[in-house]
């Protein structure tokens, strides 16, 4: 099984007739993506590939193809109402590729999403992919920037801040014959959607996810937050790795969530948090996958 996406959840990708959405748009649907739509204001009836239909709004999308998912490829100073007109027509999920969003911006976003079902991953993100490519899957889903050849359909739930770090966790379980259920790459944001809680939930819940890899990094305290569930609740193998154990307080190390403050978000502290919860813990990237393997 999976989490989240399927390989018959219905996409729509807003801002597809841009260089970049356009780009991964082509990637997707080679990797056996279902993008049902295309959404760009005045471009509505033109098809992209020949194949996508393209809508002005999202709603008109969504009541033509009965899409329940969107990847958003438009600019920081858009980006924040794209995601609110997937909440408006009613999505169940809104993945925000996107870096560079005000942070204010997303702020009125989290305000306008309180008590809306829709689910955001993002900003700033690698975005999901559930692996096809297997004789009972042979379709996969990819929404977002994730490169597709190096996921397979496996047993282990990876949740990463990280999209560099979670793609290295990927291939080393793919190269192990290990494969995943479903990678989520949430972003590294201050502001964003869901959290590795959120996602590892939903694993621990999948009968087939069998392991998970958590990947965090340096600020805030989500990672810890994710640990104190995992030590109540979760039965299942988890392996954690923390980025930027060398990072000086106070200095901003690649994500913008990424910042020591307040003796808060160490690596130590989470590093700690870990182990306390019975989370494996891998002190290298190199680590990941074996630390994974002895536990399993």
């Amino acid at each position: 099984m999976s989490i989240l996406v399927k390989p018959d959840t219905k996409v729509i990708i807003q801002g597809i007739m841009g260089r970049f959405g356009s780009r991964h748009a082509q990637l997707s649907l080679a990797y056996g993506t279902q993008i049902v739509a295309g959404v760009s204001p005045g471009r509505g009836g033109q098809r992209f590939a020949n194949q996508v239909p393209i809508f002005d709004t999202v709603t008109e999308a969504v009541q033509q193809t009965g899409a329940t998912t969107s990847a958003i490829f438009v600019p920081p100073p858009l980006a924040a109402d794209a995601i609110l007109e997937g909440v408006s027509a009613g999505l169940d999920l809104v993945v925000c590729i996107t870096e560079g969003i005000p942070v204010k911006d997303m702020i009125k976003v989290k305000r306008a999403m309180t008590g809306k079902p829709t689910l955001l991953i993002g900003p700033n993100c690698p975005g999901i992919v559930t692996p096809g490519g297997s004789q009972d899957s042979p379709r996969g889903c990819r929404i977002g920037i994730g490169p597709g050849y190096i996921y397979r359909p496996g047993s282990i739930g990876v949740v990463s801040r990280s999209g560099t770090l979670g793609y290295e966790a990927v291939w080393q379980l793919t190269c192990r014959g290990l494969g995943q259920s479903t990678f989520v790459g949430i972003g590294g944001d201050p502001v964003h959607g869901i959290s590795h809680l959120d996602a590892i939930k939903r694993f621990a819940a999948d009968p087939e996810t069998q392991g998970i890899i958590m990947i965090g990094e340096i600020g805030g305290t989500a990672e810890e937050e994710a640990a104190a569930w995992i030590r109540d609740n979760c039965r299942k193998p988890v392996v954690g790795f923390v980025a930027g154990s060398t990072a000086p307080p106070g200095r901003r190390m690649g994500h913008a969530g990424a910042i020591i403050s307040g003796g808060q978000g160490t690596a130590a502290a989470k590093i700690s948090a870990f182990r306390e919860a019975g989370i494996g813990v891998a002190m290298t990237p190199a680590e990941i996958v074996d630390t994974l393997v002895r536990m399993l």
